[in-house]
């Protein structure tokens, strides 16, 4: 495991000042690239402006962790500026994922969707669609199957992906199932008479022993905290302690870096940086990756001007920031009675249900086809306090004092329930971007990131056929007291576009091989690259593609001057 410190963690591999390659983010985008490279020989520097946790930190309390600034700044100090509709403008927390080693997989709950082949070739699929900057993936679906499998043995996910009807990639995973709720049955039972097919999730968490790390302990609280166990496979425990052992990779945790140094040429030639005490450096290289966030590498790309690029590395037709894309997120619930006798004799022990469904990935036909996305159920968080604040604002009834107990024994003594998640396809749109705030900077002195979030109108009707389909679910299992508790609404934690790729420089940030157009040494491999965000969280995604990016790394070493 890291130790936790602001010291570099490895040893120091710049000789005469100067390293192969930095690598700006430590998390999905970032880990993968740092470990492949510094497997093949290059010097990589990581440079990640959190610190560096361990399992010791990674402690259960909702306050300190889920709703103060462990994994992300307070808007006090490094906000978002929300920019909305209307003209109001918001310090925010959202489009922040994590600033720390390793990055939000620290924290996420181990979901690790694979897209589909439609999802490359949306716009062939759905043809011009009104009010959308729609366009294909420069790259073939043959192309990015071989990562999904590389990365997924990289990180031990566990899974049956063969009862999935709609997923394409042949390869087993590597771990079975973990262990699940009882619910899971009642789910199998209710799509089969729907005409669906459930399946076991997916997880980036280990069902057995797996490369000298333990199986899962079966806590229930998984997402929003980190693994004490070392369980999870975020990329903290299954990528960057490898990447260390090479002895070609060190990370800098607290170091925020804020400008790429280019030449007269437009090619990147050092990285600037502002470290825990406060000292600005300046760290020569040959090339760079960008995994800052789909949010945060626009910000540095526009951060990053000089005489070769005057409105931001990569900026020259002004695409840097256009684009950005959440995905899409609906949810619901239903309650099921303890003393129901079906519900009597299932075991409800395991915390994990387990279960997705992608019929409706792609809805209609024909000339009416439109993207659709997954459902996955799952039980209700643990954290106390914010289950008490949802039972307090139930069905939009204020409830105080003994109306609140009340409604707190039927929950948690009478009563069982069970959630499903929405994750629906958000269509590009040029009005959805990241620029740089002209009124407020962060604690580093720089202008911070101000987003609009534009959606598409097709957007929400996409999203609530899908949170219908999750009632007809629970309605079809028995479940009472139904209801739809989020709709057609965005999940500020899975990002995408910004920095999209594509063939033609006029309307895309980087080529096919994630490289700048303008930068041919400046690389990016968080979400910013996805010209479409998929119907699925696209962790697993970002971190196929950023293997493939460090394939081409290796392979254009010569072109790049990185390699004799």
């Amino acid at each position: 495991m890291l130790e936790r410190h602001g010291r570099p963690l490895g040893n120091d591999v710049a000789r005469a000042g100067t390293v192969d390659v930095v690598v700006i983010g430590s998390g999905a985008g970032g880990a993968p690239v740092a470990l492949s490279l510094a497997r093949a020989g290059l010097r990589v520097v990581v440079l990640e402006k959190g610190p560096a946790y361990t399992r010791e930190d990674f402690i259960y309390d909702e306050i300190g962790i889920c709703r103060r600034d462990f994994f992300v700044p307070s808007p006090s100090e490094e906000p978002h500026i929300l920019q909305r509709s209307n003209g109001q403008r918001e310090k925010t927390t959202h489009g922040w994922t994590a600033n720390c080693v390793g990055g939000a997989t620290v924290h996420f709950s181990g979901f690790t969707y694979r897209l589909q082949p439609s999802d490359l070739k949306l716009r062939t699929l759905l043809g011009p669609v009104a009010g959308s900057i729609l366009s294909d993936w420069p790259i073939a679906w043959r192309e990015l199957a071989p990562y999904y499998t590389r990365i997924e043995r990289e990180l031990g996910v566990s899974g049956d992906a063969a009862k999935n009807p709609f997923d394409v990639v042949a390869e087993k995973l590597p771990l079975p199932p973990l262990l699940e709720n009882g619910f899971a049955t009642l789910i199998d039972q209710a799509c089969t008479k729907l005409g669906w097919h459930a399946y076991p999730t997916a997880r980036a968490i280990l069902s057995q022993p797996y490369r000298g790390r333990s199986s899962c302990a079966y806590t229930r609280f998984c997402g929003s905290y980190g693994c004490t166990t070392g369980a999870k496979s975020s990329v903290l425990e299954a990528l960057l302690p490898q990447a260390i052992k090479t002895g070609n990779c060190q990370i800098r945790p607290l170091s925020m870096a804020y400008e790429i140094d280019s030449d007269d040429s437009g090619r990147a030639q050092a990285v600037h940086y502002i470290d825990r005490a406060g000292a600005r450096h300046r760290l020569a290289c040959r090339a760079v990756v960008v995994a800052c966030s789909t949010v945060e590498s626009a910000r540095l790309l526009l951060l990053s001007k000089s005489k070769a690029h005057p409105e931001g590395l990569g900026n020259q037709e002004g695409w840097v920031g256009r684009g950005l894309m959440f995905l899409g997120f609906g949810a619901g619930e239903g309650e099921f009675a303890r003393d129901d006798p079906r519900i009597r004799k299932i075991d409800f022990n395991a915390p994990f249900v387990n279960r997705s469904f992608q019929d409706l990935y792609l809805i209609g036909k024909r000339s009416r086809k439109r993207k659709g996305g997954t459902l996955s159920f799952l039980l209700p968080h643990g954290n106390p306090i914010h289950a008490a604040e949802q039972l307090a604002l139930h069905r939009g009834k204020r409830l105080w004092g003994s109306a609140l107990k009340d409604a707190l024994r039927q929950r948690f003594l009478q009563t069982r329930q069970l959630e499903f998640e929405v994750f629906s396809e958000t269509l590009p749109v040029a009005a959805s971007q990241v620029t740089l705030d002209d009124q407020v900077k962060d604690r580093f002195g720089l202008p911070v990131a101000r987003f609009t979030d534009q959606r598409h109108p097709l957007d929400r009707t996409t999203n609530l056929a899908l949170v219908k389909a999750g009632l007809r679910v629970l309605e079809e299992m028995g479940a009472q007291r139904l209801q739809a508790t989020h709709r057609a609404e965005s999940t500020y934690w899975l990002q995408a576009g910004t920095c999209r790729f594509g063939a033609d420089r006029r309307t895309s940030v980087l080529d096919r091989d994630c490289r700048v157009h303008t930068a041919p040494n400046v690389f990016v491999t968080d979400g910013a690259f996805m010209p479409t965000s998929g119907g699925v969280p696209n962790t697993l995604t970002i971190q196929a593609n950023a293997l493939r990016v460090a394939d081409r790394i290796i392979a254009l070493g010569k072109a790049l001057s990185i390699t004799g």
